[in-house]
């Protein structure tokens, strides 16, 4: 292994490193990162030791180690979790008081992609310029030399026991539990089976090559065999994870996906009321419903920039309780640590089920209705996408539209709203509609749409 300057730019995206292993992923990538990582550690942030992990997929091991080597060559000292779950990794900065980690991971990605989270501190994965600056100091390759040790740590008994005391489940539910073959399935059978609950299990032994289906619960096609297995057991519950198990998806007992932002708006109606803070921040794609159950329990709405990352920071920074976005990623810190973690979000759900006298689709049929699109990805250049998205905020400027930029446009009206923002990991614009009538949404389709598509034919 040796450090490199010719390395991709294009690995470094919005919230993280992300590539394709033996394109432009290799050992000597890894060994580079580490090597930069670690020197960033000494020379910024005056420390010399941290967390690696990775997750189960089939290259994660050889990247791990040259991470690792390239990280103690810089003389930082590496505590070594083996495979885990992006939150197992958190749950170790906690106990462990080691806050700077890297989880060798590409999360719910094909199974050819990997990639790197990296966090130098209690603020969590580095993002946004942060990437940049990590990029530029990456590819200037001055690192610092040294010889940092790693140590093997073992912390799959602890988090699974602190899972477990989490909850006292008074009735025995129905769940089914769908880990898509990714990393969870390490970890599932530990936790799930000892929590007093009727379980039945689909896809959870651990399968790099995902032979089922890609494990990413915000995408609907990937829900199907759990909608269905949901049905044929007659659950209460089903719960989906992704790749890494830092995000959830759920169905409830008649087979129905619940959205990310319908899950939180759920939330909020129990939790809410017991916060000191009821602050909620979500991202910039979620429904107006979610807003109008926050506001229905005395809570403030707090619509941000898509991004766990950011969502995580802007948490810490105002002492929020709870948060997330809708992909799936959400964090309490009611009576938990802050960071994501897909099993407990989901058990969370469970916890009101089992708490509730009707049915979660019951306690769904509660919330208020919008017609929606669901999250819509539209292919446009990296290097023009930011530009069509700032045509677009201006058009709505022009038009004297209510629009939030936090993140893109969001421009919202009495009964509906649009969001037009461009993806921090894809060549891609992520649209979406919603609307209190389906008459409306069509319009707004038709409004925002062309505009779209003339700029991306005309600029890509």
């Amino acid at each position: 292994m040796k450090c490199i300057k010719e390395i991709d730019q294009s690995i470094f995206r919005g919230y993280d490193i992300r590539g394709i292993y033996g394109k432009n992923l290799n050992e000597d990538v890894s060994y580079t990162i580490g090597r930069s990582y670690g020197t960033i550690l000494k020379q910024k942030y005056n420390s010399d030791k941290c967390i690696v992990g990775e997750d189960a997929r089939s290259s994660s091991p050889i990247l791990s180690k040259a991470l690792v080597q390239g990280i103690t060559d810089s003389g930082v000292n590496v505590t070594y979790l083996g495979t885990v779950t992006s939150p197992m990794l958190y749950f170790a900065n906690e106990i462990l008081n080691i806050h700077a980690g890297v989880i060798v991971t590409a999360s719910h990605n094909p199974k050819e992609y990997n990639g790197f989270k990296i966090a130098y501190d209690v603020k969590g994965e580095i993002c946004g310029d942060e990437i940049v600056d990590f990029k530029n100091f990456t590819l200037a390759g001055n690192f610092a030399s040294g010889e940092g040790i790693a140590t093997k740590y073992e912390i799959k008994d602890e988090y699974t026991n602190m899972i477990v005391s989490k909850f006292n489940f008074k009735k025995r539910l129905k769940v089914v539990v769908d880990s898509g073959n990714g990393t969870a399935s390490i970890i599932v059978h530990d936790i799930f089976d000892k929590l007093g609950l009727d379980v039945t299990y689909i896809y959870c032994d651990s399968n790099p090559d995902f032979p089922n289906h890609h494990p990413d619960p915000a995408e609907a096609e990937n829900l199907v065999d759990l909608q269905k297995k949901v049905i044929e057991v007659g659950a209460d519950i089903g719960i989906a994870f992704d790749g890494d198990c830092d995000r959830v998806g759920c169905v409830d007992n008649k087979g129905r996906v619940i959205s990310s932002d319908y899950y939180m708006a759920i939330m909020s109606k129990y939790i809410l009321p017991n916060l000191s803070n009821k602050a909620v921040i979500f991202d910039v794609s979620c429904s107006k419903t979610l807003s109008e159950e926050i506001r229905k329990v005395g809570g403030t709405p707090v619509v941000y920039k898509t991004g766990n990352s950011y969502i995580k920071r802007e948490m810490l920074k105002q002492g929020m309780l709870f948060g997330g976005e809708i992909s799936g990623h959400t964090f309490f810190k009611d009576k938990f640590y802050g960071f994501d973690d897909g099993i407990y979000a989901g058990l969370r759900m469970v916890e009101i089920v089992d708490d509730e006298t009707i049915s979660l689709s019951d306690v769904v049929d509660t919330l208020k209705k919008y017609y929606s699109t669901p999250v819509l990805k539209i292919v446009a250049s990296d290097e023009k996408k930011a530009f069509i998205v700032e045509q677009v905020v201006k058009y709505c400027k022009n038009k004297g539209y209510n629009t939030n930029t936090v993140d893109g446009a969001r421009p919202e009206f009495d009964d509906s709203f649009a969001i037009i923002r461009m993806s921090n990991t894809t060549p891609k614009l992520t649209v979406r509609f919603e609307a209190e009538t389906e008459e409306r949404l069509e319009e707004l389709k038709g409004e925002f749409l062309p505009i779209v598509n003339d700029l991306i034919s005309k600029y890509c």
